[in-house]
This record gives C-alpha cells, sequence and structure tokens, in this order.
C-alpha cells in the first residue's frame, strides 16, 4: 500500500487557509494533482467526482467523499475516501486526512494518506517510481498554497515562475553542453541542481516529508 505525508507551515489565518482547501473551485487551482473536481449535489456526506490530466488530451477520472470538522481547540480535520474505476489509474482506491493546527502566526497545514493500487504485481512494481513522484506533487502544491496565502501570488502565476526558472536551468545545462568542456557541464549540472528556487516559485523541498511523533492517525 502506497503512503505519504506532507506537512507545511502557512503564515496565515485558519479561516483562509480552510477556504482555499476545502472550496473545490479555489482546490483545483493550488493543487496539480486534480485537474478538476465536481461536487455532487445534495449528497451526505459530500461526495465528488474528479478528473487528472495525465496527458494532453487524456484524463482520468475517479470519485471521491469527504467531510470536515472544526475542532474546540481552534484546529480543524478533514477526511477523505477516493478511488478510480478507470483501469488506466494507478490508484484503485485510498483514504486520508487533512489537518489545520494552529501555530504562532499561522496554521501547520500537514496530510496523510494510503492507497491501493491496481494491475497486481506489475502495479506494486510500478508504485516504486509512482509514489515518489505523487508525494513530490503534493509537497510541490502546499508550497503553491503557502505562497499563494503568504504572499498573494495567484497560483496560476507560481507555476509560470515555476516553468520559467526551469527552462533557465534548463537552458544553462544545454548552454554548457554545447560548450564541450566537461568542467563546465558539472559546474553547471551542480548549478542548476544546488541553487534554490525563488522564494515565490512553488518547490517541494521546502515541505516537510515525513510525520513527526502524533503526526499520523
Amino acid at each position: 500500500m502506497g503512503r505519504v505525508y506532507v506537512e507545511t507551515v502557512i503564515a496565515a489565518p485558519l479561516e483562509r487557509v480552510w477556504g482555499a482547501t476545502q472550496d473545490h473551485r479555489e482546490h483545483v487551482r493550488w493543487d496539480v494533482r486534480f485537474g478538476r473536481i465536481d461536487p455532487v449535489p445534495g449528497t451526505a456526506p459530500a461526495e465528488f467526482t474528479y478528473a487528472t490530466a495525465v496527458l494532453p488530451g487524456v484524463e482520468i477520472a475517479g470519485f471521491g467523499v469527504h467531510g470536515g470538522e472544526r475542532r474546540s481547540d481552534g484546529g480543524a480535520v478533514s477526511s477523505l475516501r477516493f478511488g478510480s474505476g478507470d483501469r488506466r489509474s494507478p490508484i484503485r482506491e485510498g483514504s486520508g486526512y487533512w489537518r489545520y493546527v494552529p501555530v504562532g502566526g499561522g496554521v501547520r497545514f500537514l496530510t496523510g494518506y494510503g492507497y491501493r493500487t491496481r494491475w497486481g504485481r506489475f502495479g506494486r512494481v510500478f508504485d516504486v517510481g509512482f509514489a515518489p513522484v505523487f508525494g513530490w506533487a503534493t509537497a510541490w502544491s502546499f508550497d503553491r498554497l503557502r505562497i499563494w496565502l503568504e504572499h498573494g501570488v495567484p497560483p496560476e502565476r507560481a507555476r509560470l515562475h515555476a516553468v520559467g526558472e526551469l527552462i533557465l536551468r534548463g537552458g544553462l545545462i544545454a548552454a554548457a553542453t554545447a560548450w564541450g568542456r566537461p568542467w563546465s557541464l558539472l559546474l553547471a549540472t551542480a548549478f542548476a541542481v544546488a541553487v534554490p528556487p525563488h522564494r515565490k516559485t512553488p518547490a517541494a523541498r521546502r515541505c516537510r516529508r515525513r510525520p513527526g511523533k502524533g503526526d499520523q492517525r
């Protein structure tokens, strides 16, 4: 069973974090894992369908049910069950949670979820590569949310920042390759990898990826 944990601290009021994560229209703006989320009217607990574009013109659909509650200690929690009947999806079903923990000046926002793969033994082998990518996408999205709420950078603009930096780093490596000096390629690659992203460019590395004591439910 695949498992993912991601945590960040957002210097914003809990109300703002809650709204940006619980409203499906806001959620799809910052979470790269979803291209569309459509609530199912009149369902309790709340059901929804979703779609994710894996290639241009190719979407994988799924479904889920979620519920959230505010707690008397000032925090909040949201639970989720999800799955997909699309046999192209490596994930068959899963469940997880979001926790919102008030801290000085903001909210400690964290998620933990697990999922079961399909495709039998091949699916389990495929997940060796898929799980890190899925975890990275979750962490990158969390940092994009943080930048939005802390710095006012819309998620759409933050995505452009990330693409622009990727092009610059790739261009540097390409120029060093064209020059044909092994030492220049080594230096360019080290520079492109080691230099941290701009503070308003999302980066998965800024998020904690392992739970501490008491962080798993």
